[in-house]
């Protein structure tokens, strides 16, 4: 009983003037029962004997620690230093500014998301990505929906429910998240016939295939894994030319969303949308948040009358956008008609094509910094990685920090320090490597820099 009169009452911790300064922002009632908490676990601790004493100095510091912490936000943004471009875990693509702001004042006012404002009348909220959309792939129409996966469900329902869709089986991929296209498949209705082998399939396969329940042949861009050696793949022109001779819709799933030839970026075999529309797919579909760099979204271009279709489906209802993805989207799109603006502003494209020379001037000059603050940084040419699901392997050169925990006062393991990065204020999210933490400046944003040093020098500088 006598180590329960050390506890400090609620009200005591409200007056005092760090709890006090919280209620200024979180309100009282958070604050209140923050500090109700903060007092039983006290409470419970000192009946158990796990806690011999406390003070009103040391029960105000718990209380202002944990209304901290738990008042920050669970979804919030990170330092990615991993250098993997398109980070899935970490949100993909982050938005060009423009297309951000854009976002933003969706969400903040009113907008005529569905009405068009010459006649006042009811519009389709497709109605501006259509405009963009076709213009820049060539197609005769275009629609969106919230995801690629949702893109393919919806195409497969509406060109082929009930019916068989041809497949080369080197192209049932999973696309991440154990989405996998056969699953996909069965859940729109569709029924998938396999062809070929996994590393040949010719376009007579294709054709010997073919029969009176056939609804559409479809080709799956495979740029999450490669098969090398002796291989063979039917060519989209090949499909199209088939699907034309026996009256079939040919699916042409491109994946990546690259709007323009990112060969450039040293991407090779990417499939841009373009192609598949000039070549004659009936539709083509691509994603909004990888190397578009837009938001979250499912892009469906191709001919006039599988997008109406599409669009009159029960399903579209469920897989449409929201107001502000659709105006971020919009301004990513109007931001891809300049491609030389769109090398610019859009973040991931932006980083694929920062020269080896500037990221090696970045990472010497951090790891400069980072030695001044007395951290052991080494600074070294490395690779980093597209990413994204369907680029995970493909490497692109730059030049990384490397600090060893092992050089430093520290009995911790890489992955012990990783954590702390992670969990850390701001949080960051390194590599590890052979156990040394690797600090990749393409991935880190200029303004990020000061932060980051900050949040290394938190954890492996040691203070008396």
């Amino acid at each position: 009983m006598s180590a329960l009169r050390m506890l400090p009452p609620v009200h005591r911790l409200l007056a005092e003037p760090g709890v006090a300064r919280l209620i200024e922002t979180l309100g009282h009632q958070v604050v209140a029962e923050g500090v109700r908490l903060v007092v039983e676990n006290l409470r419970q601790e000192l009946v158990d004997g796990s806690r011999k004493e406390i003070t009103i100095e040391a029960a105000t510091d718990l209380v202002v620690w944990h209304l901290t912490r738990s008042e920050i936000p669970l979804i919030r943004t990170v330092i990615n230093a991993t250098g993997i471009i398109l980070h899935t875990n970490l949100g993909r693509s982050p938005l060009a500014k423009a297309a951000a702001k854009a976002a933003y004042y969706a969400g903040r006012r009113y907008l005529n998301l569905e009405m068009d404002l010459e006649s006042g009348k009811r519009s389709s909220r497709q109605t501006p990505l259509r405009k963009l959309l076709t213009r820049l792939t060539g197609a005769q129409s275009a629609t969106v929906v919230n995801n690629c996966a949702a893109a393919t469900i919806l195409t497969l329902r509406v060109l082929a429910q009930g019916k068989e869709v041809i497949v080369s089986r080197g192209q049932l991929i999973e696309i991440g998240g154990s989405f996998r296209i056969p699953e996909i498949m069965a859940a729109s209705g569709a029924l998938l016939r396999e062809v070929g082998t996994t590393n040949i399939t010719r376009i007579g396969d294709y054709e010997k295939a073919i029969g009176p329940n056939t609804g559409a042949l479809m080709r799956v861009h495979t740029s999450n894994y490669k098969v090398v050696g002796f291989t063979k793949e039917a060519s989209l022109a090949e499909l199209v030319e088939l699907g034309q001779k026996y009256n079939l819709p040919v699916i042409d799933d491109a994946g990546s969303g690259a709007i323009h030839d990112p060969s450039p970026y040293g991407l090779k075999g990417e499939p841009i949308p373009q192609e598949a529309i000039r070549l004659g797919a009936a539709v083509t579909l691509f994603s909004g948040d990888k190397l578009l760099g837009g938001p979250q979204a499912g892009l469906i271009a191709g001919h006039r009358t599988w997008i109406e279709k599409l669009e009159k489906d029960p399903l579209m209802r469920a897989f449409r956008c929201d107001k502000m993805t659709l105006a971020s989207l919009e301004e990513t799109l109007r931001i891809h008609l300049d491609p030389v603006r769109a090398r610019r502003e859009i973040p991931v494209l932006a980083m694929l094509s920062t020269p080896v020379g500037d990221l090696e001037k970045r990472a010497k000059a951090m790891a400069c910094l980072l030695t001044e603050t007395g951290i052991d940084a080494v600074a070294g040419p490395d690779v980093a990685y597209v990413g994204g699901g369907t680029l995970p392997d493909e490497r692109i050169p730059t030049w990384t920090i490397r600090i060893d925990p092992k050089a430093h006062s520290l009995k911790l393991r890489a992955d012990d320090v990783a954590k702390k990065l992670r969990t850390g204020n701001p949080s960051v999210v390194a590599r590890i490597d052979q156990g040394k933490i690797v600090i990749d400046p393409r991935t880190v944003f200029f303004k990020q820099e000061g932060a980051l040093i900050e949040a290394l020098s938190k954890v492996f500088v040691v203070r008396e």
